[in-house]
């Protein structure tokens, strides 16, 4: 299937509707970068349906979400995620969930996110800020590129009564109460994937634990 080509939208608040013969419903928000010494790739942002999954090609910083997409009570979210192509410095891909208000100024989410130096990182957006739940944190389950430039991790999270549970490859990494920033885990579940990264997406379910 021929990929589309999403434009990449001038204003950080700008949502696009992801054209039909990518999988209907879905939207994108895109997040440029304001960093003079980390500044976005050349072209425009790329997301297609590939087999039973999603390919994403990112020169910038990109949420894709469908706002049918929602989990709620105690579940379980889960994908898997295999970078095509690095990037030339450490950037984040993963799962987004609890989200609200996704395509206005107060858009409110959670995100768990891996990336090719063997980190994981959980933060809170609210807005246009972002709050570190779990700074940048190296642990031996995340699966780094090979010698072809390419990893595979398998990211869930288990959204429990009283915690969250965040697993890769199996092994829950991290924990965090159901309290404070990660407090809110109804909503919008969907993908984050950051600028100047390439990356395929299977098995995007989710279910009730």
């Amino acid at each position: 299937m021929k990929g589309l080509v999403l434009a990449a939208l001038a204003a950080v608040l700008a949502v696009s509707t992801v054209a039909a013969q990518a999988p209907k419903g879905w939207k994108l928000r895109v997040d440029r970068s304001t960093s003079a010494s980390d500044p976005d790739g050349a072209g425009t942002i790329k997301f297609e349906a590939m087999g039973q999954g999603f390919h994403a090609t990112n020169p910038q910083a990109a949420t894709y979400f469908n706002p049918a997409n929602t989990a709620t009570g105690t579940y379980s979210l889960k994908g898997s995620f295999t970078l095509v192509k690095p990037s030339g410095h450490t950037n984040y891909y993963g799962l987004v969930f609890g989200g609200s208000q996704l395509e206005g100024a107060a858009q409110e989410y959670l995100y768990f996110v891996v990336a090719q130096d063997g980190t994981f990182l959980i933060k809170h957006r609210a807005g246009d800020a972002t709050h570190d739940v779990q700074a940048k944190t190296p642990h031996a389950a995340v699966q780094k590129p090979d010698a072809s430039g390419k990893s595979t991790n398998v990211l869930e999270v288990r959204v429990q009564a009283d915690k969250i549970d965040y697993l890769v490859n199996g092994t829950t990494v991290h924990s965090t109460p159901k309290s404070g920033m990660t407090a809110k885990t109804d909503g919008i579940y969907g993908l984050r994937v950051n600028h100047q990264l390439e990356v395929h997406v299977d098995g995007l379910t989710v279910g009730k634990i």
